[in-house]
């Protein structure tokens, strides 16, 4: 697993990710895949057909706006090769806001996958290429802003942590952001949609939120949207990153999600969202949630909120 955006980028590139999917989805080859794969036996989820960065590069440029000044869109693995639609639905709303988008130009990395599985020289090298790559749009004192929350708690907290002298690597830490950080505290006079508003928006709030992100500007931007915000006291939705995926820890990962996230779900006000900004939270509500609600990513919601079409 540490090794996973490589896997994806290379599938993503070549532009091969219905053919992976089929083989990772058809029932004959599902189970072989993977084994292969050394995985437990869940499904496997799906390659995006176009990346986040694909689209961005192919969409028309944007007409005059930007009047609030650049910020860079951090495309992380899971936005970019699994659920591109969460980084459209940021563009949107970002721009919507006032700000002019870019994403980096070179294929980077946080670094994250290869320090979860314990692969520290990889992953310190990765995360060198990365800060050098930013280093430019650092020191002008431009910000970052992280969809996926353990890609920016990495930025926040794990790339301090590994480089404490580097000035750069300090530089990242303070100039990440969250997309509720950046809307509720970098730009002022926003005030979030009110088209389509749902009444209650049930949280799983993710375990890098909790540790190191926080979940207050996120609570302040529903509420000055009109949506009630319940935080589910699920604690883990149980599938922790590579955790969930691991041969013997399918029944112990939907346990912890049985515990409260998916009940909580399978009850919910029909008029009710489910959020929930973590890769693996959606992925985990997606397979095991019986099909009563798929969560979003607070960006999915926002920009539904405001009309567009993603």
């Amino acid at each position: 697993m540490g090794w996973l955006p490589v896997a994806a980028r290379l599938v993503t590139a070549a532009r091969m990710g219905r053919l992976a999917n089929a083989v990772t989805h058809a029932p004959l080859l599902r189970r072989a895949a993977v084994a292969a794969a050394g995985l437990e036996n869940r499904d496997i989820p799906r390659f995006a057909t176009q990346t986040l960065r694909q689209w961005f590069a192919a969409r028309p440029e944007p007409g005059p706006g930007g009047r609030r000044g650049s910020v860079l869109l951090w495309p992380d693995t899971f936005t970019d090769c699994f659920h591109p639609q969460v980084g459209r639905a940021a563009v949107a709303v970002l721009e919507d806001a006032g700000w002019r988008v870019t994403l980096p130009r070179p294929r980077l990395c946080c670094g994250l996958t290869w320090i979860s599985t314990g692969q520290l020289r990889t992953g310190k090298a990765v995360l060198a290429r990365t800060v050098s790559a930013l280093a430019p749009h650092l020191r002008s004192g431009g910000l970052v802003v992280g969809l996926e929350p353990s890609c920016t708690a990495v930025f926040r907290s794990d790339a301090a942590e590994l480089f404490p002298d580097d000035q750069d690597v300090l530089r990242l830490r303070d100039q990440t952001v969250t997309l509720a950080e950046l809307l509720t505290r970098h730009t002022p006079g926003y005030r979030p949609p009110r088209g389509d508003v749902p009444r209650k928006a049930l949280a799983q709030v993710h375990c890098h939120q909790h540790a190191v992100l926080g979940f207050d500007a996120d609570t302040d931007l529903l509420h000055d949207a009109g949506v009630e915000v319940e935080q589910l006291g699920a604690g883990c939705c149980g599938l922790a990153g590579n955790f969930g995926f691991e041969p013997g820890h399918l029944e112990v990962s939907k346990a912890c999600a049985e515990r409260v996230l998916l009940p909580a779900i399978r009850d919910a006000d029909p008029r009710a969202v489910v959020l929930a900004d973590g890769f693996s939270c959606r992925t985990q509500i997606h397979e095991f949630g019986d099909g009563a609600k798929e969560a979003v990513h607070l960006a999915e919601l926002l920009a539904a909120m405001a009309g567009q079409q993603i």
